[in-house]
């Protein structure tokens, strides 16, 4: 369905553009800002939430209260839930696990470092990395089981925000060179309609000038040694009777050459 056949008027459109089009034109917007650490410095949002502060489990709220409790750690085993933040009202599904960037599901797996029922009686400790406003942060926090609340903060990741940074450094440098080779290709394509535009102003000047020549200097057949002599002839238009009062029409000259 995507694909761009060569007779399609997109390719055409193309074509005379003197550029591709296809499916490497179509870039995700960057995952995080240029400067992530000092907009986690900076920023109001991620001061408050670096701090500790109280956070709550929010999901199946509308269920019972032993029914939430079960589903909450069902949640944290499998790897995931959703933790508000109370003084701020920021609502954010976490997951938890290992390897969270990587792309294929079985290296994103649910270990003890993310998920730890064992370090404290009657509370879960969570940890999550993910990217919060184009900033890559960690969260750690404890939760009861039993209230399905606790304390939990931001901090700066700073190992995967230089990942993150080189990653955009390589978008940035590739859409950079997208952009010359089309500047390139643009160029071209002028360069080749101007060449076309002298060449076709050649050929006309040069047919205009044979054609001036040939009025200027008509050709003259081959005639005998006599005298051509031109004779202007008064025709009538039409053939008219020696009687006819129509015969005053006008008249019109032809050429006849008399040898």
């Amino acid at each position: 369905m995507n694909e761009v056949t060569s007779d399609s008027m997109l390719s055409f459109v193309a074509n005379t553009l003197c550029c591709e089009v296809g499916n490497n034109n179509f870039r995700t917007m960057p995952r995080v800002v240029p400067d992530q650490r000092s907009s986690f410095d900076n920023d109001e949002l991620f001061r408050k939430l670096s701090r500790e502060c109280e956070v709550k489990y929010t999901g199946f709220r509308d269920r019972p209260t032993e029914e939430r409790q079960l589903r909450f750690q069902t949640d944290c085993r499998e790897g995931h839930a959703e933790i508000a933040f109370v003084a701020t009202g920021t609502n954010i599904p976490l997951l938890f696990s290992s390897n969270a960037w990587s792309e294929r599901e079985e290296d994103r797996l649910t270990t003890r470092e993310f998920v730890d029922f064992d370090r404290e009686p009657g509370k879960v400790h969570l940890k999550s990395q993910f990217i919060l406003n184009g900033v890559c942060v960690i969260f750690r926090g404890a939760l009861d089981l039993i209230r399905l609340d606790g304390v939990g903060s931001l901090d700066f990741d700073s190992d995967r925000a230089e990942a993150e940074d080189a990653m955009l450094r390589e978008q940035v440098e590739q859409y950079n060179r997208r952009i010359r080779d089309f500047e390139i290709r643009q160029q071209q394509y002028r360069d080749q309609q101007d060449r076309r535009a002298e060449q076709e102003a050649e050929v006309s000047s040069s047919t205009q000038t044979r054609g001036a020549k040939m009025i200027a200097d008509p050709p003259v057949r081959n005639l005998t040694s006599k005298q051509v002599v031109e004779v202007r002839v008064p025709v009538p238009l039409r053939p008219v009777a020696v009687n006819d009062p129509r015969r005053m029409f006008p008249l019109k000259h032809r050429h006849l050459y008399i040898l």
